[in-house]
């Protein structure tokens, strides 16, 4: 059977989700886990590939196995004992055969963190950022985000992709006192885009770069061209979609 995993994780500790061949990951954790309990290789592949030091609210990933009924309605319960603080399995449920974490999935959704003040809760967690931000600015910046398609300014400029085109569909900002979250859904991320997308939203922010000027960086492909990348501490991947026909009735 193939089993979804819905996971929550913080990524302090963790190198990224993706195993990595001399530094502890998300996905050998798990992979670990789950083997130790069912007594059989397993191999976790997840919906993404967080880097180090992000974290996520709501990661699935999928796994096959053969599980006794008994292994299967206690495996949840056995995994969050296994694992330590850092990780959460929320949910073990089934799904069709060719079921795929990673290539079904219709849309990611991110959410950035900065903070403006210093709070020791949150070191590890959020931006810190204290200069003075222009937020209206950095909303209408935001705005054009939703009228491109080619996002390679914002990629890492190392990267095997085939292209750099993502279908953005959310790109907002909700302030607080003390703090802001961006919030950005699409069909699919490059490596890098999301820091790098609020890294240059916050030059806007600083007036070193204009609103007109983000747009045009969007259109100039080039990574030269863009801000810097924000911290991954900040970084939150907080659901993924998917068809219902994946899912077991």
């Amino acid at each position: 059977m193939r089993y979804f995993l819905v996971i929550k994780y913080c990524g302090l500790k963790y190198h990224g989700w993706q195993r990595q061949p001399n530094s502890i990951s998300v996905q050998e954790t798990i992979e670990e886990a789950i083997s130790t309990i069912s007594r059989q290789k397993i191999s976790v592949i997840g919906a993404g590939r967080t880097d180090t030091g992000v974290h996520a609210i709501k990661m699935y990933a999928h796994f096959d196995a053969n599980l006794s009924e008994e292994i299967e309605s206690k495996l949840l319960s056995l995994l969050n004992s296994f694992l330590d603080y850092s990780i959460s399995i929320k949910k073990i449920f089934k799904v069709i055969d060719n079921a795929h974490a990673r290539f079904d999935a219709i849309s990611r959704t991110y959410k950035y963190k900065i903070s403006f003040f210093k709070d020791p809760f949150r070191n590890g967690r959020y931006f810190e950022l204290r200069d003075e931000i222009n937020f209206e600015n950095i909303k209408i910046a935001s705005e054009s985000l939703l009228s491109h398609n080619d996002f390679k300014s914002f990629s890492k400029t190392k990267s095997d992709v085939k292209n750099y085109l993502c279908d953005i569909s959310k790109a907002e900002w909700k302030l607080k006192n003390d703090r802001a979250i961006f919030t950005i859904t699409a069909n699919r991320f490059l490596r890098n885009m999301v820091r790098a997308i609020v890294g240059t939203l916050v030059e806007v922010g600083k007036n070193r770069i204009s609103v007109d000027e983000f747009n045009d960086i969007i259109i100039l492909k080039d990574r030269k061209k863009a801000g810097f990348s924000v911290p991954a501490c900040g970084l939150y991947l907080v659901n993924v979609e998917y068809p219902k026909h994946i899912f077991c009735k």
